[in-house]
C-alpha cells in the first residue's frame, strides 16, 4: 500500500512538472514557427495542459482500465469547475469581458453533449472514439478560426500577447518539449499503476479512482495556470483555461480509450457523473457569461462551487464504501 501511495505521489509530481515544461516548450516552438500568441494560447497551450489527462487515458486504456480513463475525463471536468474555478475566484474574483471566451461556451457544451450522447447506449466503442476524434479535430479548427477573427482589443488576446511575447530559442524549446513529454509519460504510468493498486486494496472501482485521485491529480496544471492568470490580473484567461481544458477532455481524452480499448460504460457515469458535470457546466455559464454586460464570478460563487465539489467527493466516497 505504501509503495502504491508513493507511486501516486511521484506520478502527480512528474505530471505537474512535466506539464509545465511541456507547455513552455510547446508554446515556444509554436511561436518560433510564427504562430500568433492568441493561436498558441487557444490551441497548443490548451492541448498541453490537457496532456496529463490524455496520457493517463492512454496508459489506463492499454492496461485494460477503461474505467479510469473515462472517470479521469469526466472527473477532471468536474474538478476544473468545482475545485479549480472555485479556488481561483475565492482568491481573486473574475471579471469576464472576452467575446472569444464567451464564444467558446457553445463549443464546450457541444463537446459535452456529444460525448454524453455517444455513451448513452452504455458502450464506448471504436466508432464512438472515431467520432470523438473527428470532433476534436473540428474543435481545433473552430478554435483557430476564432483566434484569427477575434478583436485586436479582446482582453484574452492581449493577455496571451503579454504572456507569450518572449520565446525560448528553438533548441531550448525542443529540449523542454521532449523532457516534458518524457516526464508526462513516466508520471502517467506511475499514477495509473499506483491508483489501480490502491483501488484493489480499498475494494473500490477503477471508475471511482479515476473520478477522484486521478482526476484531481491531472487537473493540477489547470489549477496552477488559472491561479497564476487570476493573480496576474488575466481574468479572462483564467476562465479560458478551464473552458478549453473541458473541451479537450470530452473530445481529446475520451477518444483515446474508445480507440485503444473499447468497453462498457458504467451506468453510474451516465446517471450520476455526467449529470453533475452538466449541472456544474451550466452553473459556470450562468455565473460568468454576463449576457449583455461583462460577466462576474464572485467569491460567493467560488464558495458555492467548492461546496458542490466537496459534496460530490463525499458522495463518491460513500458510494465507494
Amino acid at each position: 500500500m505504501l509503495i502504491s501511495i508513493l507511486a501516486v505521489l511521484l506520478g502527480l509530481v512528474l505530471l505537474t512538472y512535466g506539464a509545465d515544461r511541456f507547455v513552455i516548450g510547446a508554446a515556444s516552438v509554436g511561436r518560433s514557427f510564427g504562430m500568433s500568441p492568441m493561436l498558441v494560447g487557444l490551441t497548443i497551450v490548451a492541448f498541453a495542459t490537457s496532456a496529463p489527462e490524455m496520457l493517463v487515458a492512454g496508459v489506463a486504456a492499454m492496461a485494460g482500465k477503461t474505467g479510469i480513463a473515462i472517470g479521469n475525463a469526466v472527473g477532471s471536468n468536474i474538478t476544473n469547475i468545482g475545485l479549480v474555478l472555485g479556488a481561483t475566484v475565492v482568491i481573486a474574483p473574475l471579471l469576464v469581458n472576452s467575446r472569444t471566451i464567451k464564444r467558446e461556451f457553445p463549443l464546450m457544451f457541444i463537446a459535452v453533449f456529444l460525448a454524453y450522447g455517444l455513451m448513452l447506449d452504455g458502450d464506448l466503442s471504436r466508432l464512438d472514439g472515431t467520432i470523438l476524434l473527428i470532433g476534436f479535430i473540428v474543435m481545433i479548427g473552430v478554435t483557430v478560426y476564432l483566434s484569427k477573427h477575434s478583436s485586436p482589443l479582446d482582453p484574452v488576446k492581449l493577455d496571451f500577447e503579454d504572456d507569450l511575447e518572449e520565446k525560448l530559442p528553438l533548441k531550448s524549446a525542443v529540449f523542454w518539449l521532449i523532457l516534458g513529454s518524457v516526464l508526462l509519460l513516466v508520471g502517467s504510468q506511475a499514477l495509473v499503476k499506483g491508483a489501480v493498486d490502491i483501488a484493489q486494496f480499498l475494494g473500490v472501482s477503477d471508475l471511482v479512482i479515476g473520478l477522484t485521485i486521478v482526476a484531481i491529480g491531472t487537473s493540477l496544471p489547470e489549477l496552477a495556470a488559472s491561479l497564476m492568470s487570476a493573480i496576474k490580473g488575466e481574468q479572462d484567461m483564467a476562465l479560458g483555461n478551464i473552458i478549453g481544458s473541458n473541451m479537450f477532455n470530452m473530445l481529446g481524452v475520451l477518444f483515446v480509450p474508445g480507440l485503444i480499448h473499447p468497453a462498457e460504460v458504467s451506468e453510474k457515469v451516465l446517471t450520476r457523473d455526467f449529470p453533475i458535470m452538466l449541472f456544474l457546466s451550466a452553473l459556470m455559464f450562468f455565473m460568468s457569461y454576463g449576457f449583455r454586460k461583462a460577466g462576474k464570478i464572485t467569491k460567493l460563487h467560488g464558495v458555492i462551487l467548492l461546496a458542490c465539489f466537496v459534496a460530490y467527493q463525499i458522495m463518491l466516497f460513500r458510494s465507494g464504501q
